[in-house]
């Protein structure tokens, strides 16, 4: 009987890492713990100073990592995607997480659609300590994933991050992510690849995005949201930019909401 396992792409997995040290042995683990047949993964470190180079240390022979001063986030992604050699690859923060069996679920979609350029699926919001939290803003953005089409993309970013994989070959293409961009780098990329293949959804959790003090997510800043609204003025106009800022509005609100309620739950811890 043919081995199905062995039909598996090989999934390039990318960590780019600064200094997390707290989160980032959960972030390993839930990466080798696919026990995918056919992963590689790869962790591109800044140049830690908080013991991330000794829990890395403990990895060697499982997973492949550098450690050397970069220009950022977004610059480490793309020397991992550079160094990466799988037909299917994906970045994963390292406080961030991946749900049991992800990486076979994402490589047997890969191997039965070869039509599929790209793929998404739901990811839900945890806090420091792995608890499940703003259910509503997730069900808010799989809803969106249900039935948004370009055009809503365009409006609101629906697809999640740590839960999107992508065929490697459509780096020659459209290249690499933009390491201009120091929140929405992401978001660009899947308006980019958005204008040349449909991007295919898998209607289940595959990731898990943690929201912590230190996080970019966990900082009240609007320079994300206006970052945003740029990149959205690059790939449309006319109504969709319209209804973007009306939602950004709306986004602005929610997100100092939950920030208000975090504080009020670390002040009465």
């Amino acid at each position: 009987m043919l081995d199905m396992r062995k039909c598996l792409p090989r999934i390039s997995v990318i960590t780019p890492s600064f200094n997390q040290a707290r989160f980032i042995e959960q972030t390993i683990q839930s990466v080798l713990s696919q026990n995918y047949p056919h992963l590689e993964y790869l962790i591109i470190d800044g140049g830690s100073t908080d013991g991330t180079l000794d829990i890395l240390r403990r990895y060697n022979g499982h997973l492949t990592w550098i450690s050397e001063q970069d220009s950022g986030q977004t610059n480490a992604i793309n020397k991992g995607l550079r160094m990466a050699s799988g037909e299917i690859v994906a970045y994963l923060n390292a406080d961030d997480l991946y749900e049991p069996d992800t990486l076979f679920l994402v490589g047997k979609y890969f191997n039965s659609n070869s039509d599929a350029m790209c793929v998404t699926g739901q990811c839900q919001n945890i806090d420091e300590k792995g608890k499940i939290i703003r259910r509503g803003v997730s069900w808010y953005k799989n809803f969106w994933l249900r039935v948004g089409s370009y055009s809503v993309l365009q409006v609101l970013n629906f697809i999640a991050q740590p839960a999107t994989f992508w065929r490697r070959c459509i780096l020659e293409q459209i290249g690499y992510l933009d390491e201009r961009l120091q929140y929405t780098m992401d978001y660009e990329y899947w308006l980019r690849i958005g204008k040349h293949y449909p991007i295919h959804r898998l209607h289940r959790p595959l990731a898990r995005f943690r929201i912590h003090s230190n996080s970019k997510s966990g900082q009240t800043s609007t320079d994300q949201f206006n970052e945003e609204l740029l990149v959205a003025m690059c790939y449309g106009k006319g109504l969709p930019i319209l209804l973007h800022k009306l939602h950004r509005i709306a986004t602005v609100q929610v997100y100092l909401h939950y920030f208000r309620q975090g504080q009020r739950k670390r002040a009465h811890a």
